[in-house]
């Protein structure tokens, strides 16, 4: 039942991405044949215009453009310059403050990292192995010097056999 109510549903309209779904009219279809506005600092004449669609205010103020900019206010001329462009190079390179959350972020990753090797320090981890300790290391060491063990270049070579001290 469901199945064929959705085919009915397909069938009778269109399936369409600029139509919305409710109803609420056309959405905004962007044109991909245009390149994008950007602000970059590297390249600072974008190809388009940050404002695509004037208003009738704007429009004037593009005619007034036109003639001389001598009697163009400095208002005038900034929005003018907002039409074109969406920021100065102040304000590109103004600092945002992004460190401080990638600061933040990065002490909150070091800690938890912290954390998670104390737990496994704590319950998964077993005690330390009975060869490790001093003890057992210089018994180890003393067996393979009794078994001259590597006697031409290894750790025999190096143990003076007859004073029982290591060679200089």
């Amino acid at each position: 039942m469901l199945a064929s109510r959705a085919l009915s549903l397909v069938t009778k309209r269109a399936l369409s991405t600029s139509v919305c779904v409710r109803g609420q009219g056309v959405a905004k279809i962007d044109d991909f044949s245009l390149s994008a506005y950007y602000d970059r600092k590297d390249e600072p004449l974008t190809a388009i215009d940050f404002v695509d669609k004037l208003s009738g205010e704007q429009k004037s103020l593009k005619e007034k453009e036109k003639s001389s900019w001598v009697s163009l206010s400095s208002d005038e001329k900034l929005q003018l310059y907002r039409i074109r462009f969406h920021q100065s190079f102040a304000e590109m390179n103004k600092s945002s403050g992004e460190w401080k959350t990638v600061f933040g972020g990065v002490l909150f990753m070091v800690g938890f990292t912290g954390l998670i090797v104390l737990w496994q320090k704590t319950f998964v981890y077993g005690d330390v192995p009975l060869t490790f300790s001093d003890d057992w290391k210089a018994k180890q060491t003393k067996r393979m010097l009794d078994m001259k063990m590597n006697p031409v270049e290894g750790i025999a070579s190096m143990w003076d056999y007859e004073n029982n001290k290591w060679k200089k």
